[in-house]
């Protein structure tokens, strides 16, 4: 009797296996916890972020799913704030493509923002069949607004004053310093940064909800919604909880649906595709190079304190080993960066002017910020490829330092010093600077943005006087990046990919390959030469960056970009 129940549940073992690898699939997504962009490059990371779905594994996954006969629906979880905007398009751009092959898209919230913003993942839930909206849940669809907090008045009452340069006037890292309020540029940029991505949310409510664009205004102007509000309002279809949700989607795809992720279901395909290639066969592919995090000299760093920050040396390190590697016939440089070191940028550019003068096409795809350093690494890019809420643009300068003299003195601290050199104590935060050092800092900051006007004038094949109508340190979404030239086409990294591939002579499915491909091994052991593959590894960090030189500490304490000259103030994840 022992042995017939012991058979009976190895058949039903064997059954059951058997389902999961031939019977039909209901892919599942969860994206409250946020995603991942590109690999780890530390072992310390690659530990802690094990478990964080990355983005190419959805879009990847999503685009073979469409062909996939077994998979027959895709129930998406949203809600939370942790995704930006360029990112939610991405995916939302897949889940489109994903409902072209005629299988059903549910999305589900228990919450769109609970007294928070909902507008950038309800945005992405426009883009399925059916939204799925809990009843004890709310729709926070409450509009766009740039806020920013200023400081000078509470500096002042401390005896703090803030002296600083930058070009142009729409550069504003040090605004929230010197100024009581948005300047009139500031206020001009934001406001159109505001309107462009109401437009594009907007946009989107009126075509997959069936609203005319004004009735699809006019809802951000009274939102939050209750669920039955949302309800009635035609924002949602169906109010219910996880379980009905689910009870449903299988009465579409079949009671004998298997449920998995969707990372899950991508990387078992691509193990066995990778199985299944010949032994010592090798085939050109497009080399992805993922520059992410404020730029800095040296080594690509992660820290639990301050998260991950592009390092000139890996990154550069990375398109050095692309370069001579003669099967990557095109790089897809993938930038999220509000940019940082003045010096770092440079060092990744001149790797991507040496890579087109060789003749391997690079194509870069923004993320959700590219701005002032992370412009300035993508302009000589053959092409540039953005998300219409891609933040872009930024080209400008800045410099500056607190003057501490009135501090002091209240608190009865006095300073002497001894010098050799006019200008040993021109970063000193205890006098104002002088005239001749002003003139040194002008011609300085004069210097660097002709420069990053020039390269970008030569990477976009434009005047050099257009750029600067279009630069002076103004922020763009990608949309508005794209009429002004800044930005060649919309889309996301299949877009990218599509054309590097095109570019290089590559058929429609040559693979995208992580570059370099680093094994626990390369990770831990030293680089045996600049160009080897250890090289391109990050380092685990808890320190602060050198990007201004050794004026970082001055930088840190004043409340500058603490990543250098060339960074994009403040947050700019659109959420």
């Amino acid at each position: 009797m022992a042995d017939l129940k012991l058979a009976w549940q190895l058949t039903e073992q064997v059954s059951r296996l058997r389902q999961r690898q031939s019977g039909p699939l209901i892919l599942e997504l969860d994206l409250t916890d946020g995603i991942g962009e590109g690999p780890v490059t530390d072992p310390v990371s690659a530990i802690m972020s094990r478990r964080k779905m990355r983005l190419p594994d959805i879009i990847e996954g999503l685009r073979r799913a469409r062909r996939d006969d077994r998979v027959r629906a895709l129930v998406v979880k949203v809600g939370g704030g942790r995704i930006g905007l360029a990112q939610m398009q991405e995916i939302r751009e897949a889940v489109s493509g994903f409902r072209e092959s005629g299988k059903l898209a549910v999305a589900w919230a228990e919450t769109f923002g609970e007294f928070t913003h909902g507008n950038v993942p309800y945005y992405l839930a426009t883009a399925f069949d059916r939204i799925y909206l809990q009843p004890s849940g709310t729709l926070g669809l409450t509009g766009i607004a740039v806020e920013q907090l200023f400081l000078h008045d509470a500096l002042a009452k401390i005896g703090v004053a803030f002296e600083s340069a930058k070009r142009y006037e729409y550069k504003s890292a040090a605004d929230n310093l010197t100024e009581r309020g948005f300047t009139p540029p500031a206020r001009e940029a934001s406001e159109r940064l505001a309107a462009s991505i109401a437009e594009q949310i907007s946009a989107a409510i009126a075509e997959r909800r069936g609203k005319t664009p004004t009735q699809a205004r006019a809802l951000l102007d009274r939102g939050p919604f209750l669920a039955a509000d949302a309800l009635t309002e035609g924002l949602v279809d169906v109010l219910g909880y996880r379980d009905e949700v689910y009870a449903d989607v299988r009465k579409e795809a079949g009671p004998d649906a298997t449920l998995q992720y969707v990372a899950r279901y991508q990387r078992a395909h691509a193990l066995a595709q990778r199985a299944r290639r010949l032994p010592g066969r090798r085939q050109g592919f497009v080399a992805v190079v993922y520059a992410s995090g404020p730029i800095r000299q040296g080594r690509s760093t992660r820290s639990p304190l301050g998260g991950t920050a592009m390092g000139s040396d890996t990154v550069a390190a990375a398109l050095r080993s692309a370069l001579s590697d003669e099967q990557a016939r095109a790089v897809l440089l993938r930038v999220n960066s509000p940019g940082g070191s003045a010096t770092a940028s440079d060092t990744i550019w001149r790797e991507v002017v040496r890579l087109r003068a060789a003749g391997k096409p690079v194509v870069v795809s923004m993320s959700d910020v590219a701005a002032s350093g992370g412009y300035f690494i993508s302009a000589p890019a053959d092409v540039i490829v953005a998300q219409p809420g891609t933040i872009t643009g930024s080209i400008g300068v800045i410099m500056g330092k607190p003057v501490l003299t009135d501090a002091l003195e209240r608190v009865g601290i006095t300073t002497d010093s001894v010098a050799v050199g006019s200008g040993a104590n021109m970063l000193a935060p205890t006098h104002p600077f002088t005239e001749d050092e002003w003139n040194r800092i002008n011609s300085w900051l004069d210097a660097i943005y002709q420069d990053f006007i020039g390269k970008v004038a030569s990477g976009r094949r434009m005047a050099v006087e257009r750029v600067h109508e279009v630069a002076r340190g103004r922020v763009w979404t990608g949309a508005d990046a794209a009429q002004n030239g800044l930005v060649d086409e919309l889309g996301g990294m299949q877009t990218a990919a599509e054309i590097a591939r095109r570019r290089a002579g590559l058929p429609a499915d040559a693979p995208l390959r992580v570059y370099p491909r680093l094994t626990p091994l390369d990770q831990l052991r030293p680089p045996t030469s600049s160009e080897s593959r250890p090289a391109a590894a990050a380092a685990f960090d808890l320190g602060f960056s050198d990007a201004w030189g050794p004026a970082w500490r001055l930088a840190a304490r004043a409340g500058l970009p603490p990543y250098g000259p060339l960074m994009l103030p403040g947050p700019w994840t659109i959420n």
